[in-house]
């Protein structure tokens, strides 16, 4: 038996055979010198490659449109505009003309050369676009070279999908019916591939680095995608907890389900909301099932990691159409762009910041491309004609900020009324709470927002100076540390003398042990992944707010994290025996 950690990028247990695919790859590249009379003819075969490659691309995006989405779709147009794009087409031309090559070896090449300078990148989501390039290369290859490309539709039995890595076409078209789990090599939570096993509820774990070299075809695998672990050939204990942990998470499911009507409400009569956090369209319906009270943080990056995309407005209009009317009359809170950091759009040119995490960023950015951030600000207005919308800006320091970013959303109304475009007249706009100035400021701040949505990520990392990606360093990121404590404390009392609701989207939002200490600081409203509320709030009605209150009083006074825990483990050992 072996363990392997990676990145949950999906939840659930599974546990089955494992499939070790190794995609469509070329054993063998056939290098050739040809003649300078022969280019014409091999550049000839290229056009008619990518014709092909063209026909079966648009056949893929078709079928996405039909069965999905427009954002599963826009994978495709993407792989579109790479296969038509003039300068990838003449990078090909110019080395063809020079070195005198089979066109194969040539486009393989080039191909080649991009991809390791998107892998050789520092940046996270530009490394994993490489992967697009990869599935480009690799059709237009499979028509140059006249081979039958392997479908994963064509699965017959059920299986654990093991690869190096897995091209949006392939994760799209498998057999979904018989993919029960996906672990790969590489990977991260914005890849293409995560996307989509969220989108289709498959529990996935990637950047497992070296898992193809240890898995073989016909494994036993245990994945589960919540703890981000793998477990190869597991022995007869492990199985059998594993299997039971199985029984009680559908049997706690169904029982959490049973719930999805009843109010967060404490004991003694008080009540928060529960709300969910999304990334893409698709997942509206899963937060309906998990019985979540709106979305608390709809992540409108997604829509900006799309290369040559990110800027239309039309396109960011139909997806936010889409989660609204799929809410109903829910409020929808959509945060406005953060890209920046660990979120590296290819949209836009590197800022060459030295600390990107404390450089040129979401709403920085933003309010640095006024006429660009009004494009997603009008989207947003135009879409609230179908639901309960409201705007959320992050990374806001201090007031002029805010104040900036609220002009310019009165600039996009105005625009909108001289072109007798509707909205609604009702949208409340929030701050986010995630950089200390704002929750040393929030009593300023509460007069010139809404609400307040607290995001404990970015809090606790810019609070404790931790680089909560560093492995080194993430041990310091408590939550529980007596300064964030603090904080936290500060901005939920600042919003309520100004008699405005305090929310938190960050990932403390959904640890059932902070629910007690958040309901004793007075949180409002708690937003989390969609598969947590049930049991945040079977902790809510299981508690009372006496209870908590004590809890909160007693943290705010501990001189350590330590101290805390220890209080906070008593307290859920003492209240819920059982969990």
């Amino acid at each position: 038996m072996k363990k392997l950690s990676g990145v949950s990028v999906s939840p659930g247990i599974v546990i089955g055979k494992s499939f070790l695919y190794q995609g469509n790859d070329f054993s063998e590249i056939p290098r050739y010198a040809i003649g300078k009379t022969q280019v014409e003819a091999e550049w000839r075969r290229l056009q008619a490659a990518i014709e092909a490659a063209v026909a079966d691309v648009r056949a893929l995006h078709d079928k996405a449109s039909r069965e999905m989405s427009k954002e599963k779709a826009a994978i495709f147009e993407t792989h579109l505009l790479m296969l038509e794009d003039p300068e990838f087409q003449d990078q090909i031309k110019g080395k063809l003309e020079t070195d005198r090559e089979n066109i194969e070896w040539v486009v393989w090449d080039v191909s080649r050369e991009i991809s390791s300078k998107l892998m050789d990148s520092g940046d996270a989501y530009l490394r994993e676009r490489a992967v697009d390039i990869a599935d480009v290369s690799r059709r237009l290859m499979h028509k140059l070279l006249g081979i039958k490309e392997f479908s994963l539709a064509d699965l017959a039995e059920d299986v654990i999908l093991v690869a190096h890595d897995l091209l949006p076409s392939e994760v799209l078209t498998m057999n979904k019916d018989r993919v029960k789990g996906i672990v790969t090599d590489l990977g991260g939570r914005t890849s293409h591939t995560a996307i989509l096993a969220r989108a289709f509820g498959t529990p996935a774990v990637l950047g497992l680095s070296t898992v193809t070299k240890e898995i073989n075809a016909g494994d036993t695998l245990i994945v589960d995608g919540s703890a981000g672990q793998v477990i190869i050939n597991p022995g007869k204990p492990a199985l059998t907890r594993y299997q039971d942990a199985i029984k009680q998470y559908h049997k706690s499911r169904d029982k959490f389900l049973s719930t999805v009507d009843l109010p967060a409400e404490t004991k003694d009569g008080h009540r928060v909301s529960l709300k969910a956090n999304i990334e893409i369209p698709e997942e509206a319906a899963q937060v309906i099932r998990y019985g979540a009270e709106g979305i608390g943080l709809y992540r409108s990056e997604f829509l900006f990691l799309t290369p040559g995309q990110a800027a239309e407005e039309e396109r960011q209009y139909q997806a936010y159409s889409e989660v609204l009317k799929a809410m109903g009359e829910l409020p929808v809170t959509i945060r406005t762009l953060d890209v920046g950091g660990d979120k590296v759009s290819p949209n836009f040119k590197s800022s060459d910041d030295k600390n990107p995490l404390l450089g040129w960023r979401a709403i920085r950015m933003c309010l640095a491309l006024p006429d660009f951030f009004k494009i997603q600000l009008r989207a947003i207005l135009r879409a609230s004609v179908y639901g309960n919308v409201k705007i959320m800006f992050p990374m806001i320091s201090g007031v002029e900020e805010l104040e900036q970013a609220l002009a310019l959303l009165k600039e996009a109304k105005a625009e909108l009324r001289q072109k007798k475009q509707k909205f609604s007249k009702k949208i409340e706009v929030g701050t986010m709470i995630e950089i200390p100035s704002a929750a040393m400021t929030a009593d300023v701040l509460a007069w010139k927002s809404d609400f307040f949505s607290i995001g404990t990520n970015d809090l606790l990392q810019y609070t404790l100076a931790v680089d909560r990606g560093n492995e080194k360093v993430s041990y310091l990121a408590q939550p529980f540390h007596p300064a964030v404590l603090r904080l936290l404390k500060m901005t939920i009392d600042a919003a309520h003398d100004r008699g405005i609701k305090a929310a938190m989207c960050g990932e403390l939002a959904g640890a059932t042990f902070a629910v007690p200490i958040l309901l004793g600081l007075g949180l409002d409203e708690f937003s989390m992944t969609a598969s947590a509320i049930p049991l945040v709030k079977q902790i809510v009605r299981g508690t009372t707010m006496e209870s908590c209150r004590a809890l909160a009083e007693k943290a705010l006074a501990s001189s350590s994290y330590k101290q805390t825990e220890t209080l906070v483990n008593s307290w859920l050992a003492e209240h819920f025996p059982n969990k």
